[in-house]
């Protein structure tokens, strides 16, 4: 196919940064335009240099209705408000809507399903292939061991991360109460202070650590009577997640609309 045109959102922060040069090291890719919030630094300014590739000649801008028009499909790292803004136009557009927003409030997201029926909607807690994998692994980890085994999922990230858990945590979350079959909203722990009553069966804790530039770090630990399984990724370059969004889109613009996640762009068994 021709090259797939791409817009990146949130393009002046660290994140659009790094889609910047992941799409422009992409066979197949290329940015097409670049959008900003109303007042941001980097208007007007070449979306290459922002990201320290060659000059692209493409200006950023904060209209992203333009943008669209002229795209295929687009990257958002944004935040939960804007992705659903942004969802609403990649509908109107009939394009692929990669969104690696994090931070959602239950039910938040459900307005991306309605617009999934008419743009290919990729959503995902984290976009890389080692994470995608580790939470296949912990649904069937989870599926394989009884209720005796007590389920922690730890995180750290950098101290600049303001959503807890993060969206990969939950992620993991997820998938291990799917092999067990349980709700996560009613069986998730996510703060733990002062005298407690003791840990009830089935339930599965989350401890959140913030500090210093890490880029991400997750396990998910399972504590049996004498023995502990523990599973974990570390991301040690960014670039990574960008990477994995660049290969969402490419494999969205040949499918139908909907909403699809990682695992459905890897082929990963559930």
């Amino acid at each position: 196919m021709a090259q797939m045109r791409l817009v990146v959102v949130g393009a002046g922060g660290r994140m659009g940064r790094a889609l910047t040069r992941a799409i422009t090291e992409a066979p197949g890719a290329m940015v097409v335009a670049a959008v900003e919030r109303e007042g941001a630094d980097c208007l007007g300014k070449d979306v290459g240099d922002l990201a320290g590739t060659e000059t692209l000649g493409v200006p950023v801008t904060d209209d992203p209705l333009t943008a669209f028009a002229k795209a295929d499909g687009v990257l958002d790292f944004t935040a939960p408000p804007a992705s659903l803004y942004f969802a609403e136009l990649a509908a109107q557009a009939r394009i692929v809507h990669v969104i690696g927003t994090t931070g959602w409030a239950e039910g938040q997201d459900e307005p991306l399903r309605a617009a999934a029926r008419h743009a290919r909607i990729i959503k995902s807690g984290n976009m890389s292939l080692g994470v995608n994998l580790l939470a296949s692994l912990v649904r069937k980890a989870a599926a394989a061991l009884d209720s005796d085994f007590d389920i922690e999922v730890l995180e750290m990230h950098h101290k600049h991360k303001v959503d807890a858990p993060s969206g990969t945590a939950l992620l993991l979350g997820q998938a291990a109460a799917e092999g067990r079959g349980l709700d996560l909203g009613t069986h998730s722990v996510r703060t733990r202070d002062g005298i407690m009553d003791p840990r009830q069966t089935g339930n599965i804790g989350f401890a959140t650590l913030r500090g210093g530039s890490v880029i991400g770090e997750h396990s998910v630990i399972f504590a049996g009577e004498g023995e502990r399984i523990e599973l974990s990724h570390r991301a040690e370059d960014r670039q990574l997640f960008a990477r994995g969004a660049v290969k969402a889109a490419l494999w969205g613009f040949d499918q139908k609309p909907g909403f699809y996640s990682m695992a459905d762009v890897l082929g990963l068994d559930d």
